[in-house]
């Protein structure tokens, strides 16, 4: 059967995160249902490039799918976008070999964690960007931000109760961009662990104002120890913003 790969964006907030759970709506079951839909009644499992944690958002997730329908592959987004709900959109799909695979396949991905700081919430940001009421060092968060690039045990930026083993990942590049009142830090990588980019930009944060030092990094990962980073930061200031191949 034909494969089809799928660039899908989400808005994250009323979802239980990306992954099936039972009784719970998250973004796969939604997907999977319209999908099932399409092929009149008929189970139809998706792929995805990895799971996303409840209230976090994506830009270019990717996911793949096997259809015995025949669709042109132009009208695929058109196709499932009628049948999903507004929260989720279809951007682009494409026949693949059927060997692709949208998690084993991947070769990097880019994190987006957009953060906003005035006196007062914005409440029309409150489920898309977190809120810092204080102000930030934001040379010294660069000067850490570059203490975590290249290859490292990442032990103590993920989460304890991660079952995977093997926790060296390299990080490629963290940028971090300032406009207006918002900052925006960007985590290009060869893969992430459960909670890394979160803790990550928590520990960032705390370097902004000015409760670690930058040179705590390195001590940090040293370290191999979850309680030395900062605390997690809040899912929805979290986007998964591409996948590469």
């Amino acid at each position: 059967m034909p494969r089809i790969k799928c660039t899908v964006a989400y808005d994250g907030t009323a979802f239980h995160g990306y992954q099936v759970q039972p009784n719970k709506r998250t973004v796969q079951s939604v997907i999977e249902q319209a999908l099932s839909r399409i092929h009149k009644g008929a189970a139809v499992k998706v792929v995805a490039s990895g799971r996303t944690d409840a209230g976090v958002h994506a830009v270019g997730q990717v996911l793949h799918f096997d259809t015995n329908i025949t669709i042109p592959i132009e009208k695929w987004p058109i196709v499932l976008n009628s049948q999903l709900t507004e929260e989720i959109t279809i951007q682009h799909a494409e026949q693949v070999a059927e060997d692709f695979h949208a998690r084993f396949s991947v070769r990097g991905k880019e994190y987006r964690y957009r953060i906003y700081f005035d006196k007062v919430r914005n409440p029309f940001l409150r489920n898309y960007a977190h809120f810092s009421p204080q102000s930030l060092n934001i040379d010294k968060m660069r000067e850490a931000a570059l203490l975590l690039e290249g290859e490292h045990d990442f032990t103590s930026f993920c989460s304890a109760k991660t079952e995977v083993v093997d926790k060296v990942r390299e990080i490629y590049r963290v940028e971090i961009l300032e406009e207006d009142k918002e900052l925006t830090i960007s985590f290009r990588g060869n893969g992430f662990l459960y909670n890394m980019v979160r803790i990550m930009v928590g520990t960032l944060l705390e370097v902004g104002t000015e409760k670690l030092l930058p040179k705590d990094i390195k001590t940090i990962l040293e370290s191999k120890n979850r309680s030395a980073a900062g605390k997690t930061a809040p899912a929805h200031g979290l986007y998964l913003w591409r996948v590469d191949y």
